[in-house]
């Protein structure tokens, strides 16, 4: 790969994680140019010294490497390979990296049509939320052909702690990341329940918090979203609308394979009642007021007490 200042980069989607991989890449030296549909977002960007433009192709014109931050595939499908697509635009044997979560064929359709266009294909979903992404230390479950990680290495290295080369073929990574997200959202909706109960019992709830997270009943989900219901802050870092897709994937794939997935359905539903609820853009923490509207419990809110959302 050339020198960081040479390499021309494009991130498209400039959201909670897209956001601080781009400015990690900036922070390094990359020629970065960001691209999002919010114009707040690219102001923001521009302002640390970024490039922005208005459209992906417009941003990957000549470009050596594409990042595809977005929400699903769908997303991923039209800005690589829509009327304003991203692919037609890059130079010549280019890299796309697509680190939206997404069903695993879905993946190999996409590295498919890029290969047919003359660019690599790296399926490179990611994990670690957005601070870890603001500070280059997030986990990218990849698959690809391994010359093309060994070519885009430096950026790897910018934006990820932890960089698994899982397979030369595109979909492996996605699976992984499957996989991930099953266990993400349990958790997420188990420390929601757990933290409600804890209220409906009359416990303090930063006791609570203190004392489940020094002990075996802990996870990373309970230990980094609780903090939201205690502040009453439900700005989204990561939304419900995230998990209704993600567990609807491992919903559709386990029908597929006529494997059960009776834990991430309850999950799921717990998710799907929350967007319901008018909160799907809302952080993920939101099944907690989900449930505290259902059981008549008030939680804090920055303001005071909130027992809806």
């Amino acid at each position: 790969m050339k020198s960081p200042h040479e390499t021309k980069v494009c991130v498209i989607g400039l959201g909670s994680m897209g956001f601080g991989m781009a400015e990690s890449l900036l922070r390094a030296g990359f020629a970065v140019t960001g691209v999002d549909v919010n114009v707040e977002a690219m102001e923001r960007f521009a302002a640390l010294g970024g490039a922005v433009a208005p459209d992906p192709m417009t941003g990957a014109q000549a470009a050596d490497l594409v990042i595809a931050v977005v929400v699903n595939a769908d997303q991923t499908e039209q800005v690589l390979f829509g009327p304003r697509g991203a692919v037609a635009a890059m130079g010549s044997g280019g890299v796309v990296m697509s680190c939206a979560t997404m069903a695993p064929d879905r993946a190999r359709q996409f590295a498919a049509r890029c290969v047919e266009a003359g660019q690599d294909f790296l399926d490179t979903p990611i994990s670690g939320g957005a601070l870890r992404a603001a500070s280059g230390e997030l986990t990218v479950m990849g698959s690809g052909p391994s010359e093309v990680f060994a070519r885009i290495r430096p950026v790897l290295d910018c934006v990820a702690a932890k960089v698994y080369e899982l397979g030369e073929e595109a979909g492996t990574g996605a699976a992984f990341k499957v996989v991930n997200q099953l266990l993400a959202g349990v958790h997420i909706a188990a420390a929601c329940e757990a933290i409600t109960f804890a209220k409906a019992m009359g416990l303090d709830l930063e006791k609570v918090y203190e004392v489940i997270t020094a002990s075996a009943g802990n996870s990373w989900m309970f230990e980094n979203r609780v903090p939201h219901v205690l502040e009453g802050d439900y700005s989204p870092r990561s939304a419900v609308d995230i998990f209704t897709k993600d567990l609807g994937i491992v919903a559709d794939i386990g029908r597929h394979l006529k494997f059960p997935t009776p834990i991430a359905s309850t999950a799921l539903q717990m998710f799907v009642m929350t967007a319901a609820a008018g909160m799907g853009r809302d952080d993920d923490a939101s099944v907690a007021r989900m449930l505290a509207n259902i059981a008549g419990l008030e939680l804090p809110a920055a303001g005071g007490l909130v027992g809806e959302g």
